[in-house]
């Protein structure tokens, strides 16, 4: 039996986010709420594809078309948001041996492409894809080129001292040996939010990097997850805001979303150590399995990732297109 593949129905959407849950590639910003609000600020109109096989549901694949001009293009997650992961997200296939799970696979990607060509016809598409997808070879038979992209996960499954003892010994330091009344952590609201975004944006920009991701977009995300969080953690010396970060928190996973830049405050604390592991031991707590510290491609950043004895984890960014679009594409600055 083959799989079909169509625009989620009503009675579709309704469960949609419940499919979500049940796979191991979903994340907060598959979620039907999140993925209108990503279409808004996007400025794109999006398709949310479903494959069934008879009742059962085998994938999800949210695709945002966009046009420049005459060009139409395809995208997920759509450009300039910094949204982390998005494409495709599987079902029911965990219990399946090898042969019958590839078949599937393979037969709800090429449904959802074969829709793709068939009803938007785009000149140019980029997907990139959540850590739990782990195999791309059905986008590469169909013309993608696929680079690896990385990040680091820390387990949190562990008991506080086996987490903090695998640090590095100046992140053990830093954690261990600044006095709690140094400095205050809190979980904030919509003006730790702002002030977050601000001192990120400053920060790009002062690099000489445009940061272009509307403040709206992650206050109206934040007000729309449903079964996810956007949590600020934000610290303060003598009550004056220092520094911060937006985690991203779905499942039993949470992630360094944005933030966590280098403070311009004169203050003897180690402002992202701490932050950080404000989040894992809150997460632990919680019973949260993993951190995602969200990017481990940057060299320099790396080093300071690199200290939580993180655990290396791949996904990837696809692309097809004409070398001449690729270049156009590109001005949509999309894939960073």
């Amino acid at each position: 039996m083959s799989v079909d593949v169509r625009v989620a129905t009503d009675d579709d959407r309704a469960r949609w986010n419940e499919y979500v849950g049940r796979s191991p590639q979903g994340t907060l910003c598959h979620e039907l709420e999140s993925l209108a609000v990503q279409a808004d600020h996007a400025g794109a109109t999006l398709h949310p594809l479903i494959g069934f096989k008879g009742q059962e549901p085998v994938g999800l694949f949210p695709v945002f078309e966009l046009r420049k001009g005459f060009v139409r293009t395809v995208f997920s997650p759509p450009p300039h948001l910094r949204v982390p992961y998005l494409g495709p997200a599987f079902l029911n296939m965990g219990k399946l041996k090898q042969r019958k799970r590839e078949k599937r696979r393979t037969r709800f990607v090429d449904g959802c492409l074969e829709w793709i060509d068939d009803e938007l016809d785009p000149k140019y598409g980029h997907i990139r894809t959540s850590t739990g997808v782990t195999d791309v070879r059905p986008f590469v038979w169909e013309g993608f080129d696929a680079t690896p992209e990385y990040t680091y996960a820390v387990d949190l499954t562990r008991d506080e001292a086996d987490i903090l003892g695998s640090f590095s010994s100046d992140a053990r330091r830093n954690v261990r040996n600044t006095a709690d009344d140094a400095y205050e952590i809190t979980i904030g609201g919509r003006e730790s939010i702002q002030r977050i975004h601000e001192q990120v944006t400053h920060r790009y920009e002062s690099q000489g990097i445009s940061f272009d991701v509307p403040l709206e977009f992650v206050l109206d995300l934040a007000d729309a997850s449903a079964n996810g969080h956007v949590t600020p953690y934000a610290l303060h010396v003598d009550d004056e805001f220092v520094g911060g970060i937006l985690a991203l928190e779905y499942g039993s996973r949470t992630g360094r979303w944005m933030g966590g830049v280098r403070t311009d405050a004169d203050v003897d604390v180690p402002t992202n150590d701490l932050l950080d592991w404000a989040i894992m031991d809150d997460a632990r707590e919680r019973g949260l399995e993993t951190y995602d510290l969200v990017g481990a491609d940057t060299r320099r950043i790396n080093r300071y990732k690199a200290k939580f004895n993180p655990d290396l984890e791949t996904y990837y960014s696809m692309e097809y297109g004409s070398l001449g679009m690729r270049t156009v594409a590109s001005l949509y600055n999309s894939v960073k």
